[in-house]
């Protein structure tokens, strides 16, 4: 079996750190690898498999024989040093929003358009997080029914803003128990015990560029130039995993039984749908695991051919580090 020499930018941070066990966990056939930092995180180390390795800080030669780099490391990281990793003859799998709608850069969840990977120029875009846990749960009812349009509300986990974020809910946590505040530094306002319906900058048209995400990329990635998606994006007082609301309407008509076996097949996703015994999918069973999962399916009663659902996924895992892996198994 052919190893590959592999580089992660943004080694140390939330996705990078989740990247490299699933490296691990799903034995990729790693022949070295190089982690790499901002200059504040090189010189630490990382224990990869049995091995302590030390994070290099990200230069010019960082790509020199690497076959495969992924960048976890923010947009502007990505802007400057993907061009100059792909010059090196590395395929780069991008986690931040630059390139994904650039025309010749296939954005891809494997278990949707695995397909487009094929038509890469050394450059895979990684979705967004939301969009990513949304269509695992859209795009199989796509298939059978034939989306038109969603509307949807996300619940999204704090850890999707990074470290500083994590630390940030657990302090204010603690902090709120002695009838105390902290200034915020991560949002404009206190998330602990709190929901911000804000999350990325605001538009002209008055919804968020995270909200967009949902129609654009679901486009892109689904194939489907005329899908319309109206979400809004709300951060909640969780560590770890999204959620999201959805109601969905369809060209065909569409039984909650038909809809339930469609999901219960779908890949990469499990039907945990028994309100009447509290079983639905929650943030806290998902946090750690590779599966999205999929519940509360009902028709839709305001929608003809409309079906509402709730989805939950780790956004850290399929919302982007299993994604990235999954995209570098298919290469």
């Amino acid at each position: 079996m052919k190893k590959y020499h592999i580089a992660v930018v943004g080694a140390t941070g939330a996705v990078g750190t989740e990247l490299l066990r699933v490296l691990e966990r799903r034995r990729f056939p790693v022949a070295s690898l190089r982690p790499i930092g901002s200059a504040r995180s090189a010189g630490k180390t990382i224990r990869f498999h049995d091995d302590l390795i030390t994070v290099e800080e990200l230069t010019e030669r960082s790509f020199d024989k690497i076959d495969m780099v992924f960048f976890s490391a923010g947009g502007e990281n990505s802007r400057k040093w993907v061009p100059i990793a792909r010059q090196a003859g590395a395929i780069v799998i991008d986690n931040s929003s630059v390139f994904r709608m650039e025309p010749d850069v296939p954005l891809v969840i494997p278990e949707i358009n695995g397909e487009d990977v094929r038509k890469h120029h050394g450059l895979i875009a990684n979705p967004n997080c939301t969009t990513a846990v949304a269509l695992m749960a859209i795009y199989p009812l796509h298939r059978a029914f034939g989306v038109r349009r969603v509307f949807a509300a996300s619940y999204q986990a704090v850890s999707g803003s990074g470290g500083r974020a994590i630390e940030e809910l657990r302090h204010q946590v603690e902090l709120a128990a002695q009838d105390r505040q902290l200034t915020p530094q991560v949002y404009p306002h206190p998330i602990a015990f709190n929901v911000l319906p804000h999350v990325d900058v605001f538009l002209e048209s008055g919804y968020t560029k995270e909200e967009m995400k949902m129609q654009n990329e679901g486009r892109k990635i689904m194939h489907l130039p005329e899908f319309r998606a109206s979400v809004t994006c709300v951060r909640v007082p969780v560590y770890r995993a999204h959620s999201v609301a959805v109601s969905g309407e369809f060209e065909r008509k569409v039984s909650v039984e038909q809809a339930r076996e469609v999901l219960a097949k779908a890949p990469g996703l499990e039907l945990v749908d028994e309100p009447q015994s509290n079983r639905y999918p929650m943030p806290l069973n998902v946090a750690g695991k590779d599966n999205c999962e999929v519940g509360r399916v009902r028709i839709d009663c305001a929608f003809e051919n409309g079906l509402s659902f709730w989805v939950c996924g780790d956004q850290l895992l399929k919302g982007a580090a299993l994604n990235a892996v999954q995209i570098a198994e298919l290469l």
